[in-house]
């Protein structure tokens, strides 16, 4: 590794991409999905009122997550958290309040995700996570986390719900397509920057759909343990996870 490789990972902000990641990450879109639904119609403040109120909190959450200039594990799961619910509900109020097709809405944030990779690689000259160690780069992180986290939910919907797979072949769907790029990456030299973010994307729909697997009636093609008790088991494993390597103090560099 060079000198200047060195200096650059030893101040990156965000994690290594473990096993512990993929967990963690899946876990936070899965709890995305199904805290959405219990703030905005269980509690019954709506999606609009939910989706101010959440995304103040992320903007404070990722003000914190700025103010650390390096990976500290709660702070950047904290924001991995919020913004898998403020994603999931951005996608809601086009689709419900304002009435867009899932399948513009997929459209819609492929398009702005591809916007935001192009400017990010013109403006860094990369679109490595191993190298996010700039606040300009940060911000171009967060977007392109934002907009896969609404891109995830529109597809997942589009597949599971227009398309009338249901939650179970759905997630099975995405799974295999991402077994494919695992695949792919081990076995015939997939890009890993291309690898990472497309299995980053699918994790999303992967995860919304045992999610609602998870927490919807019966009626609905679910196995109605609640929005509630889903929501508590997953960030319950997911502050296990995080609290765990605090303690442990694992190391925030990447190693790729």
């Amino acid at each position: 590794m060079s000198p200047a490789r060195s200096a650059s990972s030893a101040v990156n902000r965000v994690p290594e991409v473990t096993l512990n990641f993929w967990l963690i990450k899946l876990m936070a879109v899965t709890m995305g999905e199904t805290a959405a639904d219990y703030l905005a119609v269980n509690l019954g403040f709506g999606l609009a009122a939910t989706s101010l109120v959440m995304t103040a909190v992320l903007i404070w959450a990722l003000a914190l997550q700025f103010g650390q200039k390096r990976y500290v594990p709660w702070s950047y799961w904290l924001a991995v958290v919020l913004i898998s619910i403020v994603g999931t509900l951005i996608t809601d109020n086009l689709v419900d309040n304002f009435g867009v097709p899932l399948i513009v809405t997929t459209i819609f944030f492929t398009a702005a995700l591809a916007a935001t990779f192009l400017l990010w690689f013109l403006s860094e000259g990369t679109l490595s996570i191993h190298a996010i160690f700039t606040t300009r780069r940060e911000v171009y992180y967060w977007l392109a986390i934002l907009f896969t986290f609404a891109l995830g939910t529109a597809a997942g919907d589009l597949v599971a719900e227009q398309f009338g797979l249901g939650y179970l072949s759905t997630g099975i769907l995405f799974g295999m397509i991402i077994a494919s790029l695992a695949l792919g990456y081990f076995l015939l030299g997939l890009d890993a920057i291309l690898g990472f973010w497309l299995v980053y994307i699918l994790t999303r729909p992967l995860g919304a759909s045992f999610g609602d697997l998870l927490s919807q009636p019966a009626q609905y093609g679910g196995l109605g343990l609640g929005t509630v008790i889903t929501s508590a088991l997953f960030l319950g494993a997911i502050s296990v996870i995080v609290g765990s390597m605090s303690l442990r103090r694992e190391d925030p560099t990447c190693s790729a």
